[in-house]
């Protein structure tokens, strides 16, 4: 974020003659008035960053119907249209709430760093010139529908972990507490002004993108649903594979071509900043895709399209923390290091654990998002962003612990706060869908519509 300074030149007189001693009075009586003036101007709103701004809003929105195709791709043909289902109303519900509510909960003024209160609800004073803080050089409703992008694709990361099992009314319920509860404590601690976890004011932790304010809370909140809600029929034994692989890639490659307004977008300025966080992003996530193919191949002989693209996503979600801050070389590290510990969270925590994390919404996101938020420790430098901190490797081994304290706190949070949630909508409506609408599956028993002629 940038603030833009106006500068404006005082009329210079210059005396003819002592005859003229009058005028430099007058001048000098001038002098506070212009400059009073300049104190009261707006903001200029730079059209440039406008365009790019509201083009990354467009870019993260796409991102949720490209999270819907590639979990859609990967559950059996059965519940396809249950995911894309529970994406698409995601996207409905929480931009009505962010409206009405979250922006204000989220970004507004201030409340002891917890909160914010209610004086935006409805959008009351979110209007078209810049705010003071939040995109200096931008419409202020342009900043409120950007971070409304990252609101809705949040708690649709969760759907990974319940994927195939869950009753659609009482889904949409959980979502709008969780929105309201979970996600907009979380996004002011981080990213409003004067937030407790942040960089305004607040313990300085390092978030350029989302790393803890999405990923990692969604994460947990994943790894929450899945304990809450138990295994699926027949896992893991009696388990089919995914039964569209070239529906997941598209997804992938949608949710890669998304991020770059995802982070890059971040800068909120069309900017350098901006041009590095987007090479990182690309760097980052093409490291990590070969780290989990090159994983496949040393454990079972074999890459696959299956794990190439969720390392794709695995690179995704560590940078993007750390997306503005660290070198391409630093993005390298990191896309290596979310495809090595993703893959074992996926391929060897989740079997020794039992847990059913269908998608590996935690596996991935959770995972990838504290090992991003960590590694921004690590590599962050103020040689890309002089409005960041360096990190341990840059010699302030003080910004690690920072990460550390601001991961810890937002874990401890987003699954407590999340398995209650998941307690009191299940005590109220029953969250879980019955053995025979399970068997049947989601797309017959909650929609009575089905993806395919042919049913499974």
């Amino acid at each position: 974020m940038r603030k833009r300074n106006l500068m404006f030149g005082l009329p210079l007189f210059t005396a003819l003659g002592t005859g003229f001693a009058g005028m430099a009075v007058a001048e000098e009586a001038a002098a506070p008035a212009v400059a009073a003036v300049a104190a009261a101007a707006p903001p200029v709103i730079n059209s440039g960053d406008t365009a790019w701004l509201l083009a990354s809003a467009a870019l993260v929105m796409l991102m949720t119907p490209g999270l819907a195709f590639f979990y859609g791709g990967l559950v059996r043909r059965k519940n396809v249209l249950s995911v894309l289902m529970q994406c698409m109303a995601i996207l409905c519900l929480v931009t009505i709430q962010w409206v009405l509510l979250g922006y204000s909960l989220s970004f507004g003024p201030d409340i002891k760093g917890i909160i914010g209160d209610l004086s935006w609800v409805g959008l009351n004073g979110v209007g078209l010139e810049p705010h003071s803080v939040y995109g200096t050089t931008v419409p202020h409703q342009a900043f409120m529908i950007f971070q409304a992008m990252f609101a809705v694709i949040t708690p649709a990361l969760i759907i990974g972990a319940f994927a195939e099992r869950i009753k659609f009314v009482p889904f949409c319920i959980f979502t709008l507490l969780w929105s309201t509860i979970v996600y907009d404590p979380v996004c002011h601690w981080v990213w409003a002004d004067k937030g407790l976890l942040g960089t305004f004011g607040g313990m300085g932790a390092l978030d350029f993108a989302g790393g803890t304010v999405v990923h990692i809370n969604a994460g947990m909140a994943a790894l929450a649903a899945a304990l809450f809600l138990g295994k699926r029929i027949g896992y893991p034994d009696k388990m089919s594979p995914p039964h569209n692989l070239p529906f997941a890639v598209l997804g992938a490659g949608l949710l890669w071509f998304g991020w770059f307004g995802f982070n890059a977008g971040s800068a909120l300025a069309a900017n350098g900043l901006a041009a590095s966080a987007f090479v990182v992003t690309h760097v980052a996530t093409a490291a990590a895709g070969l780290a989990w193919g090159i994983m496949d191949l040393f454990f079972n002989k074999r890459s696959t399209v299956l794990g190439v693209i969720t390392g794709a996503v695995a690179g995704l979600v560590a940078i993007t923390p750390a997306s503005g801050f660290v070198t391409p070389m630093g993005a390298i590290i990191i896309g290596i290091g979310a495809g090595v510990i993703c893959y074992i969270s996926v391929s060897f925590c989740k079997a020794k654990l039992g847990y059913d994390d269908s998608l590996d919404a935690f596996g991935v996101h959770g995972v990838g998002g504290i090992f991003g938020a960590l590694a921004t420790g690590l590599l962050a430098t103020k040689l890309v962003n002089s409005a960041g901190a360096d990190g341990l490797f840059y010699g302030n081994p003080g910004q690690l612990f920072i990460q550390i304290k601001a991961v810890a706190i937002t874990m401890v949070y987003s699954f407590i706060a999340s398995y209650v949630l998941f307690w009191i909508v299940d005590k109220l409506f029953g969250l879980r869908a019955s053995e025979h609408e399970e068997r049947v599956g989601l797309d017959l028993a909650e929609h009575r519509e089905a993806g395919y002629t042919t049913l499974e």
